[in-house]
């Protein structure tokens, strides 16, 4: 435990970017074995990450980013980002667009938050949450595009307002049937899924309109 905050320490700190990195990389490396994870949870490792991916700039995001994507894979861990505010750390840094590598690896942390209640739910409550998911899947990085589009899925599944809200969208759907084409394996997969959503809701929206009118 002492070792883990101190490394915390580091990484708040404004010394060496070596430090930071190292104190950065341990925490990842360490964060891979399941017995730890926990560990890092107690010792307030996620709020430490969080507040220093909130800096602009820091030359050291990717390396924290990759810390908090091991660590939200335990869900007490997910419960404590959500709660420290990760959703809207996250979706800042998708939507500053200085990295494409920062925006793929926040959107596969959000898509990882989605996987467990709190974090479903976060999302599901986010404001325009749809809207904000398909200016990605608009955009050239892959990473981003595969992030946003599980994301999608998830909500998609959870909640019907967010549902709705896409299927009100064109763009949308011009957007998915472009990547079940032109991208990469696991984007034309989850795309092909999110159409077949679209299309299953829309099929049972028309057969009440009918049955209504009937």
């Amino acid at each position: 435990m002492d070792t883990i905050q101190h490394l915390n320490t580091v990484i708040l700190s404004r010394g060496s970017l070596e430090s930071s990195k190292l104190a950065a990389s341990l925490i990842c490396s360490l964060a891979m074995l399941d017995k730890n994870k926990a560990v890092f949870g107690v010792a307030n490792t996620i709020q430490t990450l969080l507040k220093a991916v909130s800096r602009p700039k820091s030359p050291v995001t990717h390396h924290l980013l990759s810390s908090l994507a091991e660590l939200v894979h335990f869900h007490g861990n997910c419960t404590l980002a959500v709660r420290s505010g990760a959703v809207n750390v996250l979706l800042r840094i998708v939507e500053n667009q200085d990295s494409e590598d920062l925006s793929g690896t926040s959107l596969v942390i959000l898509g990882l938050l989605a996987r467990f209640n709190e974090g479903l739910k976060a999302l599901t409550n986010t404001s325009g949450i749809v809207i904000r998911m398909l200016n990605v899947l608009k955009g050239t990085c892959m990473m981003s595009i595969e992030g946003a589009a599980e994301v999608l899925i998830r909500i998609f599944y959870e909640s019907a307002e967010c549902l709705k809200e896409a299927m009100g969208s064109t763009d949308l759907v011009f957007v998915l049937a472009e990547l079940t084409v032109r991208g990469s394996t696991r984007a034309r997969e989850k795309a092909s899924l999110l159409m077949r959503k679209l299309e299953a809701d829309e099929s049972y929206a028309e057969d009440n309109i009918v049955f209504l009118q009937w």
